[in-house]
């Protein structure tokens, strides 16, 4: 079942045998693998590590039950990175979900608002929060966004990119139609929950890939099965950071 495409695949393996036994348990039959790479770029900034795609992708090759490495990733205009990064994407064989990122802009400007109006600050912070705050800290926080606009700044761009409903829709396609037999999901993200309890029903393998204290309490309670990347760190991140201790 596992068939190491490297040669440093071959050789990391050989002190990680029962990594690759319980990999091995997890990639049961036919396998799709859905990566949310806005996930993943959230726990590389948790870790202090970078996964190399091409390694991943190399890795995940190596086990003959893999039968697609789907991969979701918002496309930025213009940007060329980001543009790069599609081409390595699709250049290492998985296959592409992209969309165009959106960009919102979220005002700033308190100058027209009453020093202890919350009307800007809701747009950043919870009314349930809000509610808990005393007049004075209104005011200090909007005296403070008060310099921001005084600085020139009268609004933030915020990006926003959400593969949630396309991986969802995705899983339980490839589970009706396509004879899938285990997934394998990137994300601890909770809209995943609902999809994960179908798979069960269906007598599906299930395991979320993800690291410590980044899975939403409705996804761990589905049962699904959680694998720890870090376990996987020397086979899948860059070699400037295997040796890094995590």
């Amino acid at each position: 079942m596992f068939n190491p495409k490297t040669i440093k695949i071959k050789n990391i393996s050989k002190n990680n045998e029962q990594v690759i036994k319980d990999l091995e348990s997890v990639f049961q039959g036919k396998t799709n693998v859905y990566i949310d790479y806005a996930n993943v770029l959230g726990w590389e900034n948790r870790l202090g590590w970078s996964i190399d795609i091409k390694r991943l992708k190399q890795f995940l090759d190596s086990f003959n039950t893999i039968n697609s490495a789907n991969f979701y990733y918002g496309s930025l205009a213009g940007d060329v990175r980001s543009k790069n990064l599609i081409k390595d994407i699709q250049g290492n064989g998985y296959n592409l979900k992209t969309k165009p990122v959106k960009i919102m802009r979220i005002s700033l400007d308190v100058s027209s608002i009453p020093s202890n109006s919350p009307t800007i600050l809701q747009n950043f912070i919870s009314k349930s929060l809000l509610r808990k705050f005393n007049i004075e800290t209104i005011e200090y926080l909007n005296s403070k966004i008060r310099e921001l606009n005084n600085q020139g700044t009268k609004y933030i761009e915020v990006r926003k990119c959400n593969f949630d409903v396309e991986i969802g829709r995705d899983i339980l396609v490839d589970s009706s139609q396509n004879e899938i037999a285990s997934f394998v999901i990137w994300s601890g993200d909770s809209d995943f929950s609902d999809p994960v309890i179908q798979l069960f029903k269906e007598r599906k393998n299930i395991t979320i890939f993800a690291t410590a204290r980044r899975i939403s309490r409705e996804l761990s309670q589905t049962g699904a099965r959680i694998f720890d990347i870090q376990k996987i760190r020397k086979f899948i991140c860059w070699p400037r950071d295997a040796k890094r201790t995590p």
